[in-house]
Formats: C-alpha cells, structure tokens, sequence
C-alpha cells in the first residue's frame, strides 16, 4: 500500500503501486469510503465530464485492487490519499482488508526526500516492529521519534493485529522534489520484486530513467553551487554500503518465514481442534 502525501515524496510510491496494477490482470474489488476520513476543502472532489457529455464527480477514494502476477503469489493494491481524519478508524479498516483477503504479509511503500544525489543508485531501505522477521530479513526495526503519518498509525495498528508487516521506502533527493521520479520509482519495483518474488518489469523503467537523469544532469551543470553541492552528496553515499541483502536472500528468509508460520498456524489449529471439552456456549 501507499498513500499521496507525507510518505509519497515526487509520488514516487503511488506511482509504484500504480504500475503494479497497470500491468497485471487488475480488479478493484473495494473502495474505503471517504466521508469521515477527509476535509473536502483541503482535498476536494474534481467535477469532469465524460465521453456522454455527462458531468461526473470523483470523490478522494482509498481503492483496493486484487493483482492476478506471473508469480505463484498475487497482490492486493491499497493505494489512495492520505486521511485527514480519524486515522485509527482509517488503519483499522485496512487491517480487517488484511484479514478478510487472507493477506500473508503487508508491504507499506513510501519515498521520502533525503541528502542524496541524483546520479548514485536511490538506496532503498526497510524496517519491520516483528523482531523475528527484521532479524531474518536484516531489516531495521523502527527507531524514528516524532510525527508521523498515516502509514506510521496503519504500520502500529497492523503489527498489534498479529499481522507480518514491513515497510519499504527510498530515498529522494531533496533537490529534485517533483514528480515524475522514475528512476525512485524504478527502484521500489525492483525492490518489490526482489523481497516478495512478485514480477514488476521494473526494466520498463530503463528508458524513463534515462531522460530523466539527463534532465537532471543539465540542470545541476548549469548551477556551480549545486554542482559541488552533487559532488559531496556523491562522496558521502560512495562511503556508506547499501543497507538491504541481496534480493535472493531477501525473498529467500521471507518465503522461508511465511512458511514457518503458514506451518505454526496449522498446528495450532489441529491442536485445538482435539480438544473434547464440551462448549460452554
């Protein structure tokens, strides 16, 4: 899942989730109904007309998508705008999505705007509040402090449900805020792909990347402050390693832990259902 706003720096994450369900046999199967959730005069509905010359009114609506993949595990798109309103409410209701959809793991997906260059691989780093599953998948746990938004509140609420959820997010430049990012885009698919064995195309991409990287390049040539300013940003990134394993290993340890607890939860069931104690009910 991801949400405009706050976590969807150049709408990079959204547009991540958009690509998934373009290209995959997609159907919208729910809608989280606005009403509650938003303040219309900050996020308002847009009027159109359509083909029919027929006005039509398109409210701020979180859409839920079932992704039919190439692989042997499907997806469930949560994408939308992030809530004004009631966001305990809100993150209450994706977990009962999680759970009526017998979702086996959540992936929230964000970008986020940091001091990092443009021309240097976008890092793209992921945390989980499971101790188990962090430890497995060499992912942090959650250590930041201070305001936050709606994925904050859905990644507490899903977690206390009993729910695997991580969370992954990439690192924008802060000096190239606006959308389209492709090549931050292109690296959450990749990493998408990587963790859940879920193909993305995210070679698609290549050619997008590209064009924008030589937007960019004759951009910052032409401003020596900024020039300089690119090249320490690269000297500071060049020291530090990439702070995810390797996509097999990642999706290796995921697919071993979904199975570890696929297996636990079985047992558990047989147990209880040997149980002769007569119901009270």
């Amino acid at each position: 899942m991801a949400f405009e706003g706050l976590f969807d720096a150049a709408e990079s994450a959204t547009s991540a989730l958009e690509i998934i369900a373009a290209r995959s046999e997609s159907t919208v199967v729910a809608e989280i109904d606005p009403d509650g959730f938003f303040n219309f005069q900050e996020t308002r509905p847009h009027v159109s007309i359509n083909e029919e010359g027929v006005r039509e009114l398109t409210w701020p609506t979180t859409t839920v998508t079932v992704c039919q993949t190439e692989s042997d595990r499907d997806l469930i798109v949560v994408s939308g705008i992030e809530p004004h309103l009631r966001w305990r409410t809100f993150a209450d209701q994706i977990v009962d999505i999680a759970r009526r959809t017998g979702a086996e793991m959540v992936v929230t997906v964000g970008s986020m705007v940091s001091m990092v260059p443009h021309t240097r691989p976008f890092a793209v780093t992921g945390s989980s509040s499971d101790r188990e599953l962090a430890k497995r998948l060499h992912l942090d746990l959650p250590s930041y402090q201070g305001p936050t938004g709606v994925i904050g509140v859905i990644n507490d609420r899903v977690h206390v449900a009993g729910v695997p959820i991580i969370s992954l997010r990439v690192a924008v430049p802060h000096y190239v805020p606006a959308p389209p990012n492709p090549k931050a885009t292109r690296a959450l698919l990749r990493r998408i792909q990587q963790t859940t064995r879920v193909k993305t195309n995210y070679e698609d991409l290549d050619g997008d990347v590209v064009e924008w990287l030589a937007r960019v390049d004759s951009a910052v040539a032409a401003d020596d402050e900024i020039r300089q300013f690119v090249t320490q940003l690269e000297e500071q990134v060049d020291s530090n390693e990439e702070l995810l394993p390797s996509g097999d290993a990642l999706a290796g340890e995921l697919e071993a832990f979904l199975r570890e607890r696929a297996s636990n939860d079985e047992s558990s069931a047989d147990e209880g259902s040997d149980d002769d104690t007569p119901d009270p009910s």
